[in-house]
């Protein structure tokens, strides 16, 4: 058989075994109404081709990005990933390798994670960056414990036009650290005031660049204000791409800086798994978590490689850990790095260029419909508009148009009415100028 399913003794023996009287009560910390009442409306059985029909029926509901014109982003963009990433990360060498515990026989796995820690260094223009974390929101989260670590202080500043799922995941981890949070609230036309909020129990400041609506800022006075209040600047990227373009946040100041992978080598692939990158300076690295893989010699002068630092509750007592994130997303920083080593410097210049061209021809082509507003001054590939009425209508009838027309804000930050109208749109080097004209076409008739 298959599946061999639990006897109701063997239930009732693993229940005894962790003290709880039933099934439910395992489930007792998750929130009033998050479970579901009563099972779904699914058959008990199905043979496998039956279920793979009634899948398909399901997935064939979905708008796939690639099928219309796409101006989605909001923290996952869609990029050309080349073929031969695709068909490098698949070989056997890699796709199934993991953490390389041993040098003597990971000695591959290991100089790649060096050459993506050099790559995500000089990206950001910070001095060292990690082997990778999880994604980008739990690398901001990370980020916010460090700086706590470091500077003895338990209080962050998150600035409002900080993606609200980061700022969801930093909350959590802070919740259940005790330390304090305070969030300004969204400000998509107008700067904040980050540096009024500082006080001397500020441990960091975090603030997304370019933001959550598109917004470029110069971070160099910000980052002044926190360094003489001595506390961290941490720095949110999530689309990387943007550091081939506009000034890394190493250069204006920033102590850690953490970003999202994904644009490079990796697809949309419904939301996961990506890739979060980690860099910092020279003088924190040990209070970085994850792992850092160095270059070194063997006994015979060989150069080498191998894991450096691992800061993490499985190399070292669990109370000295600095993290206990127990992967590095390895093959998806594969992908990345193969992605960045294709592009070369050069390479990702022009790539940035026409990202950013692309979001120009496409924001004056949306700012002259009536009745449509462009929020930002500066910008990278994503910009916010303004339209009369509620946004979250007309995202839906251009999807019935067949265009993907961006993020209405009011999905992300639904407690703030004052946003109601507001759209996140983003534009790669994937939309053409035929894409470009027919989101403006299609606004200008549901208008």
């Amino acid at each position: 058989m298959r599946y061999l399913p639990l006897s109701d003794a063997d239930r009732r023996e693993m229940l005894g075994k962790v003290n709880v009287a039933s099934i439910d009560d395992l489930f007792a910390a998750v929130p009033p109404g998050k479970l579901m009442r009563e099972l779904p409306r699914l058959p008990k059985a199905k043979s496998e081709l039956e279920v793979e029909r009634e899948l398909g029926i399901l997935a064939a509901r979905n708008t796939p990005a690639g099928s219309v014109p796409f101006f989605v982003g909001c923290g996952a963009y869609r990029h050309h990933v080349p073929a031969s990433v695709d068909h490098l990360i698949q070989r056997s060498e890699f796709l199934t390798s993991y953490t390389p515990y041993q040098p003597e026989i990971s000695q591959g796995t290991l100089q790649y994670l060096f050459e993506f820690q050099s790559q995500v260094a000089m990206l950001t223009g910070m001095e060292v960056a990690n082997a990778s974390m999880y994604d980008g929101s739990t690398a901001a989260a990370e980020a916010v414990l460090m700086a706590h670590r470091i500077t003895r202080r338990k209080k962050a500043i998150v600035s409002g036009n900080l993606h609200p799922h980061y700022a969801a995941v930093i909350e959590t981890l802070s919740r259940h650290g005790g330390a304090e949070l305070t969030q300004l609230p969204p400000s998509p036309i107008e700067d904040e005031d980050l540096a009024a909020a500082i006080d001397g129990g500020t441990s960091c400041v975090v603030v997304q660049y370019p933001d959550l609506f598109g917004n470029v800022r110069d971070l160099r006075p910000l980052a002044a204000a926190v360094h003489a209040a001595g506390a961290l600047l941490i720095v949110a990227v999530t689309e990387v791409v943007a550091l081939g373009a506009i000034l890394s946040p190493g250069e204006m100041g920033a102590d850690i800086v953490v970003a999202e992978g994904q644009s490079l080598g990796n697809g949309l692939n419904f939301g996961g798994p990506y890739v979060g990158l980690f860099a910092t300076s020279n003088k924190h690295v040990r209070q970085m978590p994850g792992r850092l893989c160095g270059e070194t010699v063997d006994a015979e002068g060989r150069r080498g490689y191998v894991l450096t630092l691992s800061t993490r509750e499985q190399h070292i007592r669990r109370e000295k850990a600095t993290s206990n994130i127990c992967t590095n997303s390895g093959l998806c920083a594969l992908a990345f790095s193969i992605h960045l080593t294709l592009l070369g410097e050069s390479g990702l210049r022009r790539l940035a260029a026409l990202n950013h061209a692309n979001a120009v021809d496409l924001a004056e082509r949306l700012a002259r419909v009536r009745g449509v507003k462009v929020l930002n001054g500066a910008f990278f590939n994503e910009f916010t508009i303004r339209v009369p009425g509620d946004a979250v209508a007309v995202i839906d009838r251009l999807a019935d148009k067949g265009i993907l027309g961006g993020v209405p804000v009011a999905r992300l930050l639904p407690d703030h009415p004052g946003l109601a109208g507001d759209i996140i749109c983003a534009a790669t080097e994937i939309n053409t100028d035929a894409d470009r004209a027919a989101l403006a076409e299609a606004l200008r008739a549901v208008l």
